[in-house]
């Protein structure tokens, strides 16, 4: 063999399984495969697009068990055959070559049928024998991307070439266009098999199956969209596409070269480019007079480069719960990441937080936590779901309401569970006395106030921030008493109708400096504070008598802003 004539070395793929696959695959063995080790149909996809220094891969996703499903964008569809083993041994001692020549000899046969030419996508095939160990996640895994090999090896008459060095920049945009206009032939789906050639000065594209038209008047170049990003190699694909050529028009060529152009398309910052291509010129041996399907190779090589499966473990990650608390985090990080650098994340998911109130406020101030990742919730409320709630309350629906309705501060615990089972919520009915408002003389109700009184300081002491989001200044007298004492941070949120207002109080935290005592003179100074602002309310009684209880909102009162401008002092 001359210096001049290489034989052509192809770009294997590698695979990229997505965790979403592994979880997917992980409800069909429980739910549809059971016991049954048939081969199923999945669906793969790789890009032609990747900056330099990407290996080739073929991309499994969630969806890739459902075929129905559409690639992404600007990807190319790979024919896949799934087995899935239901035991280890079966697994490692699976006939890996009868397999493998099994898909072989589909994409021999598409090829011979003239299938691969009407759907040339036929020709990217791959096999994944899986075995899925689901007490404990670990997934033991091995591709095949079977390729076909020709008997005499292909050669190279001489070396790579982009084609910024054969094509104008106005012919390269020529290319681009045609070839976008070829997908859009094809019902807008990627074609990863076509032809080149040249109008005159232009640069035209058109499917396989106008091989026999074109090639009387034009010269024809076989293109593909190659997944490499090596300059002097091709991607895995083509070899398939090679054994189409040779079969079919293979004789056409006899003792002549073949142009292959490897259509590599990436866009970067809005600009597209496809400069970057590579031009081969090979040297084909013809298969038309073959019937029997040739050699075959393709399985994938491990960590280790040798052959051998893989293995993932994602026992820390499988868990549905662990999943949305990884999206979650993760979109927090994003965050932090790309605005606010400062962002201490553990913090607030550490922060325990006191909602009283599980209406309106309550709700969606709850909603709103737990979007930033808190993880500890415990809701307080005396009131049960009415018809008039589910509206405006966002944690409650219709069913809630009926026979009764059901307790607002448990109801809306369990819908945050339902929403997100990764947070800790409570809920607790709870009565919270309120200066004006008569307890009564019986035992019985002073024993039902101290009680509630000694469950608001409990909860109080037991987390870190408090929100008041009740309906009346004077229910939120107490609950600013205890905290002030107790120096927890309080948020007290009011709603009005086209009004609102958000105060943050409490007691700074003394210097490590500071005597005792001057921290017993702050607490109780700040007692004080919050007592004088609630002064106004000794005669509540008549504030809310006779008040329908959805107009006993805290916007109502012309007063409340300012008590509570007052307490953050």
């Amino acid at each position: 063999m001359s210096e001049s004539v290489k034989p052509v070395q192809f770009a294997p793929l590698t695979s990229a399984l997505d965790v979403g696959f592994w979880h997917a695959l992980s409800q069909k063995k429980l739910d549809d495969y059971k016991l049954d080790d048939q081969p199923k149909p999945l669906q793969g996809y790789y890009y032609n697009g990747d900056q330099d220094g990407l290996s080739g891969r073929l991309c499994l996703d969630f969806n890739a068990l459902d075929i129905s499903k559409e690639c992404p964008p600007h990807c190319f569809h790979s024919h896949g055959t799934l087995v899935n083993f239901n035991i280890l041994d079966a697994f490692k001692t699976s006939d890996k070559i009868n397999i493998l020549q099994l898909a072989a000899t589909q994409i021999w046969k598409d090829i011979t049928s003239k299938e691969a030419i009407r759907d040339p996508s036929l020709l990217s095939r791959f096999v994944l024998l899986t075995f899925a160990d689901l007490k404990k996640y670990h997934y033991y895994y091995w591709f095949a991307f079977p390729a076909l090999c020709a008997p005499d090896g292909i050669t190279s008459s001489k070396p790579a070439e982009t084609i910024n060095n054969i094509y104008t920049e106005e012919q390269l945009q020529q290319l681009q266009t045609s070839y976008d206009a070829l997908v859009t032939a094809h019902e807008g789906k990627p074609v990863a098999f076509f032809l080149v050639y040249q109008d005159g000065d232009n640069v035209c594209t058109a499917p396989l199956t106008e091989y026999d038209n074109i090639r009387g008047s034009h010269k024809v170049t076989f293109a593909f969209c190659d997944p490499c990003t090596l300059e002097h190699y091709p991607g895995w694909p083509l070899r398939n596409y090679l054994a189409l050529i040779a079969y079919h028009w293979g004789d056409h060529f006899s003792g002549q070269d073949v142009p292959v152009l490897c259509f590599r398309d990436r866009t970067r910052e809005g600009i597209r480019s496809s400069s970057h291509s590579v031009m081969l010129s090979l040297k084909l041996p013809s298969l038309s007079q073959t019937s029997d399907c040739p050699k075959c190779v393709g399985w994938e090589k491990n960590q280790k480069q040798k052959l051998a499966p893989r293995k993932v473990d994602l026992s820390s990650s499988m868990d549905p719960t662990r999943l949305a608390g990884s999206a979650v985090d993760l979109n927090l990080k994003l965050m932090r990441w790309r605005l606010l650098p400062s962002l201490d994340l553990d913090g607030v998911s550490q922060a325990k937080c006191l909602l009283l109130g599980s209406g309106t406020l309550g709700c969606n101030v709850a909603r709103c936590l737990l979007g930033w990742g808190v993880r500890t919730i415990t809701l307080a409320d005396n009131a049960r779901v009415s018809y008039s709630n589910p509206v405006r309350q966002s944690l409650f629906e219709f069913e809630d309401s009926l026979n009764g309705g059901k307790p607002k501060a448990q109801t809306a615990a369990e819908k945050l569970k339902k929403i997100f089972p990764g947070v800790n919520a409570t809920g607790h009915t709870l009565s919270i006395p309120m200066p004006g408002h008569a307890v009564g003389t019986s035992d019985e109700a002073v024993a039902q106030m101290k009680e509630s009184v000694e469950q608001l300081e409990e909860l109080i002491a037991d987390h870190d921030i408090v929100f008041l989001l009740m309906d009346t200044r004077e229910s939120r007298w107490l609950p600013s008493v205890i905290a002030a004492s107790k120096r927890k941070l309080v948020i007290n949120a009011a709603l009005g109708f086209d009004t609102y207002m958000v105060v943050r109080h409490g007691l700074k935290l003394p210097k490590e400096t500071a005597a005792s005592s001057d921290s017993c003179e702050k607490t109780e100074k700040g007692i004080e504070a919050a007592a004088a602002s609630s002064s106004s309310s000794t005669a509540a009684a008549a504030n809310v008598k006779d008040v329908a209880a959805d107009h006993r909102s805290t916007w109502k009162s012309p007063v409340f802003r300012a008590q509570f401008q007052t307490s953050q002092q």
